[in-house]
């Protein structure tokens, strides 16, 4: 049976990220909150896990899950290529509700699913997803919901869909205040293109960008009725452009990926 935690409590949001943590480690699958929607999540690095996070959902290989970050040193070991503006884009919007499609680091031991070698990444901006990610390193992490059913904005309804079951441990952090989910930006062309446009907004984007393609509609809120706010993994099929397209990947140093996540700046 899994275990919740209500983190308004000091004590209890310290025991449940700690059983959180050892649960991850374990290649559980963990819900948390995050400033758009509640997540379902698991170590990047377990493919075992990955997998039962994808059957929990009730999805395939197809739409493999984006990948949370607790700083943005661990996710350049993950990212090959962050493009000319990539970097730009993570000193104004993150952490916060802007997801980053890049080309991945072919190095890595991971298996999301159908990449197409890419991953996208995501630096919440949630005190207690923060805490998680930078205890256990990058998370797979996916909507807390089945799939073709509405994102889930309290932890009680996380547990509605995903059950007691084939979670280890919820952790409760209280009702989403702003629903809206992330805006998608694919790195792997020259030019920036939008996927989806969600809570970061285009004119924000072309702040720093110039330039910037794709879609020009917001995204609603995932608390509408019979609307489930779209994810990162849920637009990957066009976040891969055709190899004829893509940038040529410059080889760059990075920090080596490791399991532990980066816990430098804790």
């Amino acid at each position: 049976m899994s275990r919740t935690y209500d983190c308004a409590d000091e004590t209890a949001r310290r025991d449940g990220i700690a059983d959180a943590a050892s649960a991850v480690r374990r290649g559980d699958l963990v819900v948390l909150p995050t400033d758009t929607v509640y997540g379902i999540g698991t170590d990047a690095f377990s493919p075992t896990a990955v997998a039962g996070l994808l059957a929990a959902k009730g999805r395939g290989r197809e739409k493999p899950p984006p990948v949370l970050v607790g700083s943005v040193r661990a996710a350049m070991a993950l990212i090959e290529d962050l493009g000319n503006f990539g970097r730009d884009l993570m000193d104004e919007f993150w952490p916060g509700p802007l997801t980053l499609v890049c080309t991945a680091t072919p190095s890595l031991s991971w298996d999301l699913g159908d990449t197409k070698g890419t991953v996208a990444v995501r630096m919440p901006m949630d005190p207690v997803a923060l805490e998680l990610l930078k205890e256990v390193g990058p998370m797979a992490v996916s909507s807390a919901n089945r799939t073709d059913r509405p994102a889930a904005t309290r932890v009680e309804e996380a547990v509605e869909q995903l059950g007691e079951e084939a979670v280890a441990v919820y952790l409760d952090g209280g009702e989403c205040e702003d629903p809206v989910p992330s805006t998608i930006v694919d790195l792997t062309y020259t030019v920036p293109r939008v996927l989806r446009l969600g809570a970061v907004s285009m004119d924000q984007l072309r702040g720093v960008c110039g330039t910037v393609i794709g879609e020009m509609r917001r995204g609603r809120p995932a608390s509408q009725a019979g609307d489930a706010a779209p994810e990162p993994a849920q637009e990957r099929e066009e976040s891969v452009p055709p190899e004829a397209d893509r940038r040529e990947a410059e080889p760059s140093e990075k920090a080596e990926p490791t399991r532990d996540g980066d816990r430098s700046d804790k």
